[in-house]
């Protein structure tokens, strides 16, 4: 294949959107090269040349390779290399499945591998949306059955209500809403079917509310999947032009596999659909499944000998038939598989408080769904670290969602998450960023866990509903309740019905299913996936009001049982205070080495942690004990504003270094004073300071001194009478350098006796300091008199 290169400027994009192919990855089926600005990525497209033996289904696997390489940067995991996974890398992956899946061939078996390679990251074009055209590309010149092309596009929604394509990072953040959506063009040519939507606000979608700006209620977001067509067509003309480039498109060799013949469909009809509906007509999920087995195995027990050894035929076309039955029953009655009318929402069961060592929990229970969501409240340094190709270096919200196998009352094996529970915990962990409180007014580090512990229908919009709950529950100031409800259509014979709480069975025999989340005023969130080519936008704005009818209702629910945050957060929760200090005070605080926060730390209990912006610093101080993150808080407003030392003044002071020239003794918190070795021996010459003091020794001292810049000259006085002690070590009793003081004390006092007796010793101020009280500078200056006589 030779190169071959496309380009074209989009509408409104600064960066042109550019396809390449024929250069790079020549063993696979198909390879492209999609680049905007400086943000490259390479996509792969591989079929497997033979169907898996028994296979019932398409195995379509999208991998995406973040490389760091691409932004420049070296992995920060210990073997410095990419490891599984991230979260963003899954959910980008789960973006480019979407579309794709269903617009393969009906019948298509053969194993497709789609590898989407990060190669270059620009750091303000994100790579997701264009790895989604990359592959679609990739797929138009491979020659797999594959019926696009699929573009997709990103909008962010601006102050003034436009919407601005491929937005940056930069621009994206300072938006109230984006909406990434991928379509293809209908089978006459004329619009766009859009297959595929996922939206959520961000942190700048309260300020825009409370501002009146543009913030996207159920109209907004409709308008906005209107006007993402336009560059859904821009992208699939630009990969129609690549492959029209083509020297010859290679073919894919491939055979359709049927899962029954038609023979067997028309038996299973006759023998068992008056069977099936009345299973059907059965309310309760495991009493209407248990009737459908039954049912099951009664047409296959009576076709058996018609079609030995086709059992697996039967079985599909068992299926086929409910699925007729299901829908028809919707579209010609109003009844549904549980015998709703179309908007009636399942009982709710809601409680708050449940596990009394967690910090907030709520329970949401929506008919035979049921979630228990967990809070937990940190630190800041517990905000989560991200090592990827975006620009946020930590997230401080989090959640995560885990479905264990019993929640559908089957076995199996509990290895970790699985994709499909990673992007239900970001969809509900997108849904609450708008309304959480900021860092600088709530700066915890916020865990929310949802177990699921019962599955049918939309668990991921209980995990909205019960994560406002726990936050609640744990006292986080939201600004606003987000409840969450999961819809789905059926389209037969140009009728288009909307049903509001779909179950499990509905999603799968169901033309659309969207999740929506969002307050009262605005949508939060918002997930999308069609089957069929273009539903009507009037439609889509109606099921999307009926979405927000029922969310309200919701919400109405579960304010009653719990209507605003909690006061204060729990008691086994720990207490924050934060305040911002200058910059040049950040090191005083933590001192050398971290030595003044640890001491801090060790000595009141609490956690003491300090950040700066480069232009002002943050302390923030956590303890279950609120007395000691104030007695923490305390400390370091000394150390930011010390108190000063007075001249002449005693301070009780412990010793905290000791040099060569004497000892360093902190007085007042944040100021040392030095005590020279020089008053250390009591007229007698000391060689060491550790003779005399030991670290971390407490003692009585005066300030002799306070020279221009604020430093400390010091002396030892007594405790009874405040005069310079005979020895400062002596009390010292239990170490080897106590007892030699004791010793060289006695010699030196037998020494200052006998120079006492020679004549002309005049001391200065014998009169008024009693004899054991003569310092070194005294006796230093009465020996100069003797020799030299009076130099006044």
């Amino acid at each position: 294949m030779s190169f071959i290169s496309v380009e074209r400027q989009l509408t409104g994009v600064p960066s042109p959107l550019r396809f390449e192919t024929g250069k790079l990855a020549l063993q696979a089926n198909g390879a492209v090269v999609a680049r905007l600005g400086g943000t490259t990525v390479l996509v792969t497209a591989t079929g497997a040349k033979h169907v898996r033996e028994g296979i019932d289904f398409f195995p379509l696997t999208v991998d995406v390779e973040e490389r760091m390489y691409a932004a420049g940067k070296i992995p920060g995991s210990f073997f410095r290399r990419e490891g599984r996974a991230t979260d963003q890398a899954i959910l980008t992956a789960r973006l480019i499945d979407r579309p794709l899946r269903p617009s393969f061939a009906d019948g298509f078996r053969n194993e497709v591998h789609v590898v989407a390679t990060v190669l270059g990251a620009d750091l303000v074009n994100p790579h997701d949306v264009l790895a989604i055209n990359a592959a679609s590309a990739a797929l138009m010149v491979s020659g797999l059955p594959f019926e696009g092309p699929i573009g997709a596009v990103r909008v962010a929604l601006a102050a003034d209500g436009s919407w601005i394509p491929f937005p940056t990072f930069q621009q994206g953040d300072a938006s109230s809403f984006e909406l990434v959506v991928a379509g293809r063009k209908t089978s006459d040519g004329t619009d766009i079917a859009i297959m595929m939507v996922e939206a959520g606000g961000t942190e700048a979608t309260w300020g825009a509310f409370e501002a009146n700006a543009a913030i996207p209620t159920e109209a907004t977001v409709a308008e906005g999947l209107v006007a993402a067509k336009q560059w859904i067509r821009e992208s699939i003309e630009l990969q129609e032009e690549l492959v029209a480039k083509l020297d010859h498109r290679p073919t894919f060799a491939w055979t359709p596999m049927r899962d029954y013949e038609e023979d067997v469909l028309v038996r299973v009809n006759e023998v068992g659909r008056e069977r099936l509906a009345a299973a059907n007509a059965h309310t309760d999920k495991v009493t209407r499944q248990d009737a459908l087995d039954a049912a099951g195995d009664a047409i296959w027990a009576e076709l058996a000998d018609e079609f030995p050894e086709r059992e697996r035929e039967v079985r599909a076309a068992i299926r086929r038939v409910t699925k007729e039955i299901v829908r028809e029953r919707i579209t010609r009655e109003g009844v549904r598989i549980d015998g709703r009318d179309t908007t009636t929402i399942r009982p709710l069961l809601i409680e708050v408080g449940l596990i009394p060592t967690a910090h907030g929990s709520g329970l949401f229970q929506r008919g035979e769904t049921q979630v228990l969501n967990i809070c937990t409240l940190g630190m800041p340094r517990m905000n989560q670290q991200l090592d990827t190709l975006g620009v946020d270096e930590e997230k401080r919200y989090m959640h995560h969602y885990n479905m264990p196998p019993f929640a559908t009352g089957e076995t199996g094996f509990m290895r970790g998450p699985k994709r499909r529970e990673i992007g239900h915990g970001l969809l509900a962990e997108r849904a609450l960023v708008p309304v959480l409180p900021p860092e600088s007014e709530f700066p915890y580090a916020l865990r929310l866990v949802s177990e699921v512990l019962s599955s049918n229908g939309s668990t991921s919009m209980a995990s909205v509903c019960g994560s406002t709950l726990s936050l609640m529950d744990a006292g986080v100031p939201i600004r606003a309740a987000v409840g969450g409800i999961a819809m789905g259509l059926i389209a037969h014979d140009g009728v288009y019905t909307t049903l509001t709480d779909i179950l499990g069975a509905e999603d799968a025999f169901g033309d659309m299913d969207f999740k929506v989340a969002g307050t009262r005023e605005f949508v939060t969130a918002l997930q999308l996936d069609t089957k069929i080519d273009g539903i009507p936008s009037e439609v889509l704005a109606a099921a999307l009001e009926q979405a927000r009818q029922a969310r309200v209702s919701i919400l109405d629910q579960m304010l009653a049982v719990i209507p605003a945050p909690r006061s204060e957060v729990a008691e086994t929760a720990p207490r924050l205070i934060t305040f911002q200090v200058p910059l040049d005070k950040v090191g005083e605080i933590i001192g050398p080495k971290g030595k003044t926060i640890n001491t801090l730390q060790q000595e009141t209990g609490a956690d003491v942690s300090i950040d700066d912006d480069g232009v002002v610093g943050t302390v923030v101080i956590g303890a279950r004990d609120i007395e000691a993150a104030r007695e923490a808080e305390r400390r370091i407003q000394l150390i930011l504003n010390p108190p000063q030392a007075t001249l002449g003044e005693v301070y009780e002071g412990k010793v905290v270094g000791m040099t060569k020239f004497g000892a360093f003794v902190n007085v007042l918190p944040g100021k040392d004073g030095l005590v020279h070795i020089s008053k250390l021996g009591r007229g007698k010459r000391v060689e060491r300071v550790e003779d005399v003091l030991e670290m971390g020794q407490v003692l009585k001292v005066r300030v002799d001194d306070i020279d221009p810049s604020g430093k400390l000259s010091l002396s030892i006085v007594d405790d009874e009478n405040g005069e310079t002690p005979a020895h400062a070590g002596a009390s010292h009793a239990g170490s080897s350098h106590a007892g030699a003081s004791r010793t060289s004390g006695r010699e030196g006092s037998d020494r200052r006796h006998r120079r006492d007796e020679r004549p002309g010793n005049d001391r200065r101020g014998s009169s008024s300091a009693p004899a054991n009280a003569v310092s070194f500078e005294d006796r230093f200056e009465s020996e100069i008199q003797r020799e030299l006589g009076d130099l006044q």
